[in-house]
């Protein structure tokens, strides 16, 4: 089991905490705000009310003993940045912090936040994704310029092998993985001879270019 901590108790932060928890996971929640720190006390190993911005008080609270830090402070730039100066300087290994812009993200990579989240953003991309392609069930950005999809296939590769699709040199993606309803079952790496049939969903990894062309095939 590793240990989180997740500082700044709003709506994003609320919700990570919590569902953390839930996965049986170790985790202190952290906000200046009484009130927030009472709604979560109940849903996490343990509530602090603490300025994190004081490097002091996280030291005391034993961040250094922390795996994983989620830093979600709403829109103080300044505040966010401060926290995962000190977070990355008290020696925790993985920071994950939520951005407003661009150029925040720039800062708090240059100081060294292992990722940059944009909650809003995300979640109005797939939620775009999955309404205007209903074929796309689910769009998962990587890195910058490559994601993972899960797609229905086209129709034109129903009842052929992966390898006779040569997916890698048509597209430039890889499949990782099918998730076969008939029988129920999630088939990983699957073997170049899987047959592909029209109850199956086809998981893929690749730049963004490519999976769009694919993706545009699934529609047509």
């Amino acid at each position: 089991m590793r240990l989180y901590v997740v500082i700044g108790i709003g709506n994003f932060g609320y919700y990570t905490a919590k569902r953390l928890y839930e996965l049986g996971q170790e985790v202190m929640a952290i906000d200046s705000d009484k009130d927030r720190v009472q709604s979560i006390k109940d849903y996490v190993s343990r509530a602090v009310i603490a300025d994190a911005t004081d490097r002091e008080s996280l030291l005391q609270l034993g961040i250094q003993d922390v795996d994983v830090a989620v830093v979600s402070v709403g829109d103080r730039l300044d505040t966010s940045i401060l926290i995962t100066l000190y977070l990355k300087e008290l020696g925790v290994k993985e920071v994950m912090v939520k951005a407003v812009t661009d150029d925040h993200r720039k800062i708090l990579e240059k100081i060294g936040a292992s990722s940059v989240i944009f909650p809003e953003r995300d979640s109005g991309i797939r939620l775009a994704n999955s309404l205007s392609s209903p074929n796309i069930i689910e769009h998962l950005p990587l890195s910058e310029g490559f994601s993972i999809m899960e797609v229905v296939p086209p129709k034109d590769f129903i009842g052929k092998t992966l390898k006779d699709l040569r997916l890698r040199n048509r597209y430039g993606v890889q499949v990782i993985a099918i998730k076969e309803m008939v029988p129920d079952r999630m088939n990983l790496a699957p073997d170049p001879e899987f047959v592909i049939k029209d109850s199956d969903m086809l998981i893929v990894v690749g730049p963004d270019e490519s999976l769009e062309s694919l993706k545009k095939q699934s529609l047509s």
